[in-house]
């Protein structure tokens, strides 16, 4: 582990490493007539095998989290999950409109007139991977009672509002809700808890479902290799029809440097990007290369552990507010990859708050307020942070900036998988986490939000700022079927929170895939729900 303290980034230390990166980036530029010369060369060997059905992709990570798909909230295994599992409604491959919902294992629903009770139909001769037979309605009420329970779910609390799931017969599904919900397809779609899995395989495997689950889609999990891939195998039963890729092979690469020589060397079709403008425009320039940058992005906040002195003062979380440039961390990643978020819940989410965020920069008034809660020699603080090269910088950046107004941030860097695990031991004062959820206000405000789901209660999800004083607002809106006194609750839940100092959004960032031109995903890609470009049964190589 990776221990930064005090001035080991200094403010007046970034210039010079702002030119060292910039000389990399300039060497990086230099070599690229020499990667173009070793691509065409690796074209040129792959000819031969350009009719192989294998699809190989790298993602940024050392290992796979969990392939349980109500427990992970890892991007890593999201990439896997568009492949191997189905919903009761989807979105179309390639977009990420809300207004084109469709059938997926549901042929068609409907609802009763107060919203609170959903009846779905669903589609006769889906089959399981791996022989574990037909879907039922007793697979979908076992997956979505699962992913209401905390215990196996970290989605639990999207469901808190659902009364019941019963199996009416073996292709009825019905929902009973004990108050309606902002959008109840949101929680039964292609992602998160919506995602269903095998009944009798879930019963059977216990612990081991998380590395060998079992669902509907155009591919099974073959196999895992412990920080090295997962091999996914095309399911000849798929619904839709014969997946015409016969295998996908997902390796862990953390090193953005490694999976792009990959990439060119021609050994990888198609890997995740680094999510910063200057490198995006790099990679643009290579031959052969395609760079997908889509919706829909990630919320990128500084969450405010309230509850952690000196952050427990308010004057001292508002100084934390006017420290940190939020404008410059922007530029710093690139217009390109990200949309401004001016409150808590992501810009082009149905109940976000318009209007500007209310904290200027302004480290003189930051230092202001330190001395007015009894610091005048300024305050130092403490976070673990993820050396993924998305947060890592983040991190760094409010380092420095934070130190312009008397705060000191002293950060541990531990790899990603570490990090995951050290944020929900409430260790830090300020954690920078990004995530995208069904983009609906309540998504945001139920999981990062309100004091249930707060590090440390038995329903938490990942809220790290430990704030509540929104949650009235929050449930106020969840039980609300009056859809403008609902938005106008969620936007005072958001008006409190900022007052309350508990975040600070930066900006959604929006997914970097790279493929090589032989790859074709059979659909015209816009944006996408799990974070990674879908691989469905009509990709192909060519």
């Amino acid at each position: 582990m990776l221990r930064v303290v005090g001035d080991a980034r200094d403010p007046r230390r970034l210039p010079a490493r702002r030119a060292a990166e910039d000389n990399r980036r300039v060497a990086g530029e230099e070599i690229v007539p020499i990667i173009r010369a070793l691509l065409m060369l690796a074209l040129a060997v792959g000819a031969a095998s350009a009719q192989e059905k294998t699809l190989r992709m790298a993602v940024s990570a050392a290992d796979v989290g969990s392939l349980d798909p109500h427990r992970s909230v890892a991007g890593q295994d999201k990439a896997v999950f568009a492949q191997v599992f189905n919903a009761l409604v989807r979105l179309p491959p390639g977009s990420a409109d809300l207004a084109r919902i469709e059938p997926d294992l549901a042929e068609r629903w409907e609802s009763s007139p107060d919203g609170l009770v959903w009846t779905f139909t669903l589609r006769r001769g889906v089959q399981f991977h791996h022989g574990y037979g037909e879907l039922t309605a007793d697979d979908v009420a076992h997956s979505l009672t699962r992913a209401a329970d905390a215990k196996h779910s970290s989605f639990a609390s999207d469901y808190a509002a659902v009364k019941a799931v019963e199996a009416v017969d073996a292709h009825t599904v019905r929902i009973t809700l004990a108050q309606p919900v902002p959008s109840l397809l949101g929680l039964v779609v292609d992602v998160h808890g919506g995602l269903v899995v095998s009944a009798k395989a879930d019963r059977e495997l216990g612990e081991g479902f998380k590395l060998k689950p079992v669902g509907t889609g155009a591919f099974a999990v073959a196999g895992h290799e412990p920080k090295t891939s997962t091999t996914l195998a095309a399911h000849k039963g798929y619904f839709r029809g014969a997946p015409v890729i016969d295998r996908i092979v997902v390796r862990y690469l953390p090193s953005d440097q490694t999976r792009e020589l990959a990439l060119v060397a021609g050994e990888l079709d198609l890997i995740t990007g680094r999510r910063d403008q200057r490198w995006v425009e790099r990679v643009r320039a290579l031959p052969g290369m395609t760079v997908d940058v889509f919706e829909s992005g990630e919320l990128l906040a500084f969450y405010v552990n309230t509850r952690k002195p000196p952050l427990d003062d308010l004057r001292v979380r508002q100084a934390l507010m006017h420290a940190i440039d939020r404008d410059e961390i922007r530029r710093y990643v690139g217009a390109d990859v990200t949309t401004l978020a001016n409150a808590v819940v992501p810009p082009g989410s149905l109940g976000e708050l318009p209007g500007p965020w209310p904290y200027a920069y302004d480290p003189a008034r930051a230092r202001a307020l330190l001395a007015e809660a009894g610091h005048p020699g300024g305050v130092t603080l403490r976070s673990v942070s993820s050396s993924n090269t998305a947060l890592l910088p983040l991190m760094e950046l409010a380092q420095a900036q934070l130190r312009k107004a008397g705060i000191t941030l002293d950060i541990d860097v531990v790899d990603h998988p570490t990090y995951h695990v050290k944020i929900r031991e409430d260790l830090s004062a300020l954690t920078v986490y990004g995530a995208w959820r069904f983009p609906v206000a309540d998504s945001y405000l139920t999981q990062f939000h309100h004091s249930r789901a707060s590090v440390g209660r038995p329903t938490a999800v990942t809220n790290f700022s430990h704030c509540d004083v929104a949650d009235a607002e929050i449930d106020a809106a969840r039980a609300d079927t009056d859809r403008a006194r609902q938005i106008a609750a969620w936007h005072e839940a958001q008006r409190k929170l900022a007052a309350a100092a508990c975040a600070i959004p930066l900006y959604t960032l929006k997914m970097v895939w790279v493929r090589s031109n032989r790859l074709d995903y059979g659909y015209r890609l816009d944006g996408a729900l799990g974070l990674a470009p879908p691989i469905t049964e009509r990709t192909a190589l060519r």
